[in-house]
């Protein structure tokens, strides 16, 4: 059976000899080998007709997480805990969501991912959530306690795609980020709640995959229903045709 071709983003960083690097976790490239598809890594840094050129030869698209979006994008309020923004990675992601959406390819977006998809449609973040939200559960578990860290349990509608993918009405999730959905876009449906009530998952209604969730999926995948969104996402990459 032929593997789709996935193009996954990375982040940029520099080594602790001084030189730059374009960086992907190992727990993506785990989660994508369990999954049976072939990765083409996107830096941002990447030339624009490149892009260009490589977007139509992709089945889908992983959005994956790190640093902070630039406040210029969705109109946020400044905090000094906003961390490693990148305006070359945004404008990259900003562009290849917006034409993932408007062509129907599948992606999925993880963490800043999922962040990513509520901006380019239109919506706002809180830039420091403890600062910002009414009430908060701790969301940024992060650096403190492992990846894997179960942190909290998130709330999924039960009827979205979402459910039918995780198989449960409630997950448990692990927390590494301190921005959230602020203002929901419009054209996108939130599925899938913290006990704060910050949402956690969302979809675009009609697209024949496209699918956000604010937790790390990469680093669960021994849970069958983080499994499972891996694979359906590989389903849907390989199908889009």
């Amino acid at each position: 059976m032929k593997k789709p071709i996935i193009g996954v983003t990375t982040y940029k960083d520099v080594t602790i000899q001084g030189y730059p690097t374009v960086i992907l976790l190992r727990a993506y490239v785990d989660a994508i080998v369990r999954a049976n598809w072939v990765p083409v890594l996107i830096p941002s840094l990447f030339p624009e007709d490149a892009r260009n050129e490589l977007f139509p030869r992709l089945d889908g698209v992983l959005f994956t997480g790190g640093g902070d979006i630039s406040i210029e994008y969705h109109d946020g309020q400044y905090h000094s805990s906003i961390s490693n923004v990148d305006e070359e990675r945004d404008k990259l992601e900003l562009t290849l969501m917006q034409a993932a959406i408007s062509l129907e390819k599948p992606f999925l977006g993880i963490c800043r991912g999922f962040q990513v998809l509520n901006v380019v449609m239109g919506g706002s973040l809180y830039t420091h959530i403890p600062a910002q939200k009414q009430d908060p559960i701790k969301h940024d578990y992060y650096p403190d306690y492992p990846r894997n860290y179960l942190a909290h349990k998130v709330a999924i509608s039960s009827d979205c795609e979402i459910s039918k993918i995780l198989g449960s009405s409630v997950v448990e999730v692990n927390s590494l980020h301190h921005q959230g959905i602020e203002s929901l876009a419009d054209g996108i449906k939130a599925v899938g709640f913290a006990p704060d009530g910050l949402i956690e998952a969302v979809e675009v209604p009609g697209h024949r995959f496209g699918i956000g969730v604010q937790w790390h999926p990469e680093w669960l995948t021994e849970q069958v229903s983080m499994h499972q969104l891996f694979t359906a996402f590989t389903e849907a990459a390989r199908n889009k045709n």
